[in-house]
């Protein structure tokens, strides 16, 4: 009987304050969209930076005289510095890349992206051979780099680091998971701000009922569960309304909007399994904002 008419109360006071329950319940349901498509872009940068690291290089770039003396590396210093890179750890391939080779592969590149430098690059453009270095174990990236980057006794005039260009495609993405989250921590006040004001407004509406409780020898909690159970009903809807968002913004959005970087693997794909991975999360944090914002509202506000 306790328990029925404490779930009789939730759905009266659902009805009774309509239209501050469902603005309730739309502003939870955004809020946690944004912070769940937050936490997806933080799974899609995890995913990102494996893809990049397993692929990024470093270049070593032989002056020139190096270069012209020995255009195919079958002397030292050039076959000393392919034969030390090789025996580092973490190394995985050692390619040369000869002068010919540099001008016909940067001919390729800008045809396809910007045919006008094409027609301006000249085999004078690129008369340095170089190395490219793919590391097997990401972790012992710069102590390859730095070790190699500065023997000019080996010939080496230069070196290039790719995961600069990483970092930056990391900012972008850094950058769309924190306008996420702000704007997610911004409707969370409001979210909690509509939270305070619905668990008042149901408190002072059936102040009666609660006061003829009390007298009868009802205690505090048996008299207040039900605004709590309301405002984390509210909070659980909201949460289910977000998710089914997120799995629209992974058909709508995802899918098409970055359709032709999944199809070069330049970005992982979003799955259904990591709307699954993120949803219970969404679920708990509504629950849990919404049962202490309505806990301490309960305390402060109705005292007796």
């Amino acid at each position: 009987m306790r328990a029925q008419f404490i779930f009789s109360e939730v759905f009266n006071g659902f009805r009774r304050n309509l239209t501050m329950t469902v603005a309730m319940i739309i502003t939870t349901a955004i809020t946690l969209g944004m912070f769940g498509g937050g936490l997806l872009v933080i799974q899609m940068a995890d995913k990102s930076q494996k893809i990049f690291l397993d692929r990024v290089e470093m270049q070593f770039f032989l002056n020139e005289d190096v270069s012209k003396a020995d255009a195919n590396c079958r002397n030292a210093p050039c076959t000393t510095l392919r034969a030390d890179l090789e025996k580092q750890p973490g190394v995985g391939s050692v390619t040369y890349v000869s002068p010919e080779e540099g001008y016909q592969q940067a001919k390729e590149m800008f045809e396809e992206t910007s045919p006008e430098i094409a027609d301006q690059i000249t085999q004078d453009t690129f008369s340095q051979a170089s190395f490219k270095v793919r590391m097997s174990d990401p972790d012992r990236f710069d102590n390859v780099y730095n070790a190699f980057s500065g023997r000019q006794d080996l010939g080496v005039e230069g070196a290039l680091d790719q995961r600069e260009l990483v970092k930056r495609i990391f900012g972008v993405l850094d950058g769309v998971r924190n306008a996420a989250f702000s704007v997610a921590a911004i409707l969370a006040v409001a979210a909690i701000l509509l939270i305070v004001n619905t668990v008042q407004i149901a408190a002072f509406t059936r102040r009666t009922e609660v006061s003829i409780m009390r007298l009868v020898g009802a205690t505090r909690w048996y008299t207040q569960l039900p605004f709590l159970l309301e405002a984390m009903l509210a909070a659980f809807i909201g949460s289910l309304l977000a998710i089914g968002g997120l799995f629209l913004a992974k058909i709508f959005f995802f899918d098409r909007a970055l359709a032709g970087l999944y199809g070069v693997n330049i970005v992982p794909r979003v799955t259904i399994g990591d709307v699954l991975f993120v949803s219970p999360w969404l679920v708990i944090g509504g629950i849990v904002l919404a049962a202490v914002t309505g806990y301490v509202t309960l305390r402060v506000y109705v005292r007796e």
